[in-house]
Parts: C-alpha cells; sequence; structure tokens
C-alpha cells in the first residue's frame, strides 16, 4: 500500500501551497495545516482510455472534511458497490492523516516547471509546476497573472499617477519583457534546470541547463526592470509575503525582509504560519497571530472567505485561454 504526501504550489499568481496526502485516487488535502478535505474520485472511468485518459476530468467526490477540533463531518454516501470501493481508498487516507497531520509541512515534489521566457529566453515567471514528466503535457496560458486578489488590495506607489489597479499594471508589464514564450524545466535539488520541450518556442531549447542564478527565487524576475518597476515587483513580493514564507528555499536574509513585510497582513499569518518550514523572528510573527486573535474577537460584517475560491479559479483555467 503506497500512500504519497507532498506539498505542491498554487501558482499564477502564487497564492499559497496545497498539503496533499495520497492514495490511489483519493486524497487528502489542506492549505492551512488544520482544515482537511478528504476526495475520492473513480479513476477507473479513464483507465483504458492511455495518454488522453489523463486528460480526462473525473468529478471528485467528498469523501468529508475533517479538522483535530472538529473531527470528521462525512459527505454524502452512495448505495452501490463502485462506491464501496471509493469508500475504501477515503478510509484509508482519513487513517493516515489520523497519523501524519502534525507532520505537515511536508516536502514539496512540484519539480517540473513551467517557464514564461524572456526575450533572451531567460526565466522570466513562474506559470505551473507539477509531479510528473506525464503531467507537462498540459496547455496553461502563457500569460503571468498577478492575481484578481491584487487587483483589488495590492497597492504600490512605485509607478506614479496609475490609472489603473498596480496588479493590472504589473500583469502587463510582465507580460511585455516576454515573447510569449515558455518552456518546461526539471529542477533538481541544487536549483539547476534541465529544460525540456518548449511552448511557442524552438526545439532548440531543449536539453539546456540553466544554473539555479537563473530562476528567480520568488518567482519574477527583475533583471531587464528599471528602478522603479523592480520597486513595483518588490512591493508585489512583499503584499505575496504571507505565502512567500511557505517557500523552503528561502535564504536568511530574505526570509527576514518577508517576515517584516507579512506582519503587516495579521491574519493571513495566522492562517498559513503552522505550515512556515522556518521562522526567524518568532516574537514579531508570534505578535501578528495576537493581534490577528484580536481582529477575529471584533463583531464586523460577514463575509465569505474568498481566498482559495480565487486561486482555484485562475488554476482551474489550464485548458482555457487567457482572458
Amino acid at each position: 500500500m503506497q500512500i504519497e504526501c507532498y506539498a505542491q504550489r498554487l501558482l499564477n499568481p502564487f497564492r499559497g501551497v496545497v498539503h496533499v496526502i495520497r492514495y490511489q485516487s483519493a486524497e487528502a488535502v489542506t492549505t492551512d495545516g488544520i482544515e482537511w478535505d478528504i476526495y475520492v474520485s473513480n479513476d477507473a472511468l479513464v483507465e483504458d482510455l492511455g495518454r488522453a485518459g489523463r486528460r480526462a476530468q473525473v468529478s471528485d467526490i467528498r469523501y468529508g472534511h475533517w479538522s483535530p477540533e472538529k473531527g470528521l463531518k462525512r459527505g454524502p454516501l452512495y448505495p452501490s458497490d463502485d462506491f464501496k470501493r471509493l469508500e475504501d481508498m477515503g478510509a484509508v487516507v482519513y487513517e493516515h492523516l489520523l497519523q501524519v497531520h502534525r507532520e505537515v509541512p511536508f516536502r514539496f515534489r512540484d519539480q517540473f516547471e513551467l517557464w514564461l521566457l524572456d526575450r533572451d529566453s531567460q526565466p522570466l515567471a513562474l506559470l505551473h509546476s507539477v509531479r510528473a514528466d506525464s503531467e507537462t503535457d498540459t496547455k496553461p496560458p502563457l500569460d503571468w497573472r498577478a492575481g484578481m486578489a491584487a487587483q483589488e488590495t495590492f497597492r504600490s506607489a512605485a509607478i506614479a499617477d496609475l490609472a489603473e489597479p498596480a496588479g493590472t499594471y504589473l500583469t502587463r508589464h510582465v507580460n511585455s519583457l516576454s515573447a510569449g514564450v515558455a518552456q518546461w524545466f526539471r529542477r533538481s535539488d541544487d536549483g539547476a534546470g534541465l529544460g525540456l520541450h518548449a511552448l511557442n518556442g524552438s526545439a532548440g531549447l531543449a536539453g539546456r541547463v540553466l544554473e539555479a542564478e537563473a530562476f528567480p527565487p520568488l518567482f519574477v524576475a527583475t533583471a531587464a526592470m528599471d528602478a522603479a518597476h523592480t520597486r513595483l515587483v518588490h512591493d508585489y513580493f512583499a503584499w505575496q509575503a504571507p505565502w512567500m514564507l511557505l517557500l523552503p528555499h528561502l535564504d536568511t536574509g530574505t526570509r527576514v525582509a518577508l517576515e517584516t513585510a507579512a506582519c503587516q497582513q495579521a491574519e493571513a499569518i495566522e492562517k498559513h504560519c503552522r505550515l512556515y518550514p522556518a521562522i526567524i523572528d518568532h516574537a514579531a510573527l508570534q505578535a501578528a497571530r495576537v493581534e490577528a486573535a484580536l481582529l477575529r474577537s471584533q463583531p464586523r460584517p460577514q463575509q465569505q472567505d474568498e481566498v482559495m475560491a480565487m486561486f482555484y479559479i485562475e488554476l482551474g483555467s489550464t485548458e482555457s485561454q487567457a482572458t
């Protein structure tokens, strides 16, 4: 019985990390290390389709929702032999979840990365990541996106007299530095990347090896930007800080700077801090968590938490055209 536990980035834009416990076609997923959703799917329906089967969509069935505080809340039950098989897979994942949920963060396994290239064919912005070479035949939109949340809440004074949201402007500027070519890379443990096939580009790009320094650690390169646009990107990184701190490869200086920026978004820190692989300034982050608790205790209008819905909408467009 093989059970996998791994982490994977949520990309284009980067808005967090999903941690997964998977057995066959059942999986438990969390973005905060507390609330877990368990799903099962009937992959047997596409087993005979070969390569095309990987592209077919099989609906997930909700096995249940679990948290340490509330326990398991089961999803709907269906009286059929086929569903009994799915139930058994879900039960395996659930039992393993009870054993390992305190072990998050899991190791990242999405080492296959799709990068938008600049006009010199160097990595400009990270668009997508997957765990296996077989998954690189997807066709995501070849434009980078700051994201819908950025259009609403990201602010920057780096560019004077903007007549549009800073996130909208940043999206257009980053994409203007590319010729619309993207390339898959397999990243190694030392950060280097082996070039695989290119999308909209020359087959001659395949087989090249780029050193770790060629890949911007926060997923957007600024080498070709002037000072104002570089500041705009750094302001965007600061706005993303509560999510950036989920990444395991950050050097100490970068993590310190991101922790400082993240403390301006106390509630986002509280949501994700259990999955941070390292913390430099424990006192500052604890103070932010106390602030988040105080904010939660204050009455305010009821509103739906749309953060997860935002990046699932954006990630769900991998077979669609850019909008």
